[in-house]
């Protein structure tokens, strides 16, 4: 990435005698016009305006959002704060930090939830680094499928497979005080992040974090609610994905070759795991759904639908066991 020199707060340098790519003579042309005000103030706006035509520049969807919460971040406050101070003259050190955010969003792809450390998800702030999935506004419609199969005031038993940040789990415990959970991952650098969120969020003491692959993890006990946003990417896409996923953890994105390995052993084994009446719910690929639905019914579970996220796509297969099945 080009360092902008109304984040430097100097003038660009010499390129010198080297020969220069067109790329590189568009930058330095946009530095020249840039130039003149490099030694004055810039204010909130003027870094969010620069920074947004950077972002969208690159294909960044979020960039506007993107630029915020950086620069919200480096200011240590709020976004609504900058809307209040887009006047208020930006500090060199500050820049500083903010040059750098930007450095690596632009020029590395690293997910803005990662340089900030934190997510919102649920209307909860969840820490988040690189040994966690960030946590995305479609796996809300896990949780609200979790809570469809699960009726508050019940001192249910929940179990959340592959919990990451511990988003979904504490999600489910901020809406059913009284449910008890269980949150398994192989990865105990997962499990310390997911503990160090519900010490933050005050529920350290509703949910027991189990390191262990799937239902081998709780072997033995049964649930009222299982629920899961597995790996499900297949390995065959890895070059076609957003190049942010570089930065998140493989095992956590990829299921073997066609994205349903682990899909397929969750489906297919949480009838032993449930107890009588209980439910399902399975994050996944949209165009999975259907092969998923269909494991869930040979399993003999009941009431299999499939829910759309925000954007209208398959997002979440839930089901249930019968009430009346026994063993």
């Amino acid at each position: 990435m080009t360092t902008p020199p109304t984040l430097e707060g100097r003038p660009p340098q010499s390129p010198g005698d080297r020969p220069v790519s067109s790329r590189q003579a568009r930058e330095a042309g946009a530095q020249r016009a840039e130039g003149e005000r490099s030694q004055s103030k810039w204010t909130v706006l003027e870094l969010l305006r620069w920074t947004t035509e950077r972002f969208a520049s690159l294909g960044i969807e979020t960039a506007r959002l993107d630029a915020e919460l950086l620069l919200a971040h480096a200011l240590g406050t709020d976004r609504l704060r900058l809307y209040l101070d887009f006047d208020k003259p930006v500090s060199e050190p500050e820049r500083a930090t903010y040059r750098e955010l930007v450095r690596r969003r632009a020029a590395e792809r690293v997910p803005v939830a990662q340089l900030v450390g934190r997510r919102e998800f649920w209307s909860l702030s969840l820490r988040v680094t690189p040994d966690v999935l960030v946590p995305r506004p479609e796996t809300e419609t896990l949780v609200a499928a979790a809570l469809e199969l699960l009726p508050p005031g019940r001192a249910a038993r929940v179990l959340d497979v592959g919990t990451g940040s511990g988003a979904v789990a504490l999600a489910i415990a901020q809406e059913r005080p009284e449910a008890r959970l269980t949150a398994t991952d192989i990865s105990p650098a997962a499990l310390e992040i997911a503990r160090e969120n519900a010490d933050q969020l005050g529920m350290a003491g509703r949910i027991r974090l189990v390191e262990g692959d799937g239902f081998a993890a709780v072997e033995g006990e049964v649930f009222d609610l299982i629920v899961s946003n597995p790996p499900y990417v297949a390995e065959s896409q890895r070059g076609a994905l957003p190049p942010e996923l570089a930065h998140e953890p493989e095992q956590a994105l990829f299921a073997g070759p066609d994205g349903l390995g682990v899909l397929r052993r969750l489906a297919g084994g949480a009838h032993r795991a449930l107890a009588p009446g209980g439910g399902l719910a399975l994050e996944l690929s949209p165009e999975q759904a259907e092969v998923v639905a269909g494991w869930c019914r040979e399993a003999g579970l009941l009431d299999v639908r499939t829910l759309r996220d925000l954007a209208g796509q398959a997002r979440v297969i839930a089901a249930r066991r019968s009430a009346g099945q026994g063993g």
